[in-house]
């Protein structure tokens, strides 16, 4: 199944995410982007992350932020093969 733009906007907001850290948070203001909102509040209806603007990543949503993060590290690393 390939990601659709939900799914993509939401491994964006999850890239957002400081991982060295449980103490720094991220918060979505109303004047963001319509889509960036959206995805926050997916994030937060799926227990990822703790306030519907944001907030912390959930024990759940540090295990996704991580997958994610890692994921995009190795698509964006050149290949030394």
């Amino acid at each position: 199944m390939p990601f659709n733009d939900h799914i993509m906007q939401e491994l964006n907001v999850l890239n957002l995410f400081n991982l060295s850290t449980t103490q720094e948070g991220i918060k979505v203001h109303s004047s963001a982007k319509p889509e960036l909102i959206s995805a926050t509040e997916r994030l937060f209806d799926k227990g990822l992350i703790t306030q519907k603007d944001g907030g912390y990543l959930t024990p759940l949503g540090h295990d996704a932020a991580e997958s994610s993060q890692t994921l995009l590290t190795i698509l964006t690393t050149e290949s030394r093969l």
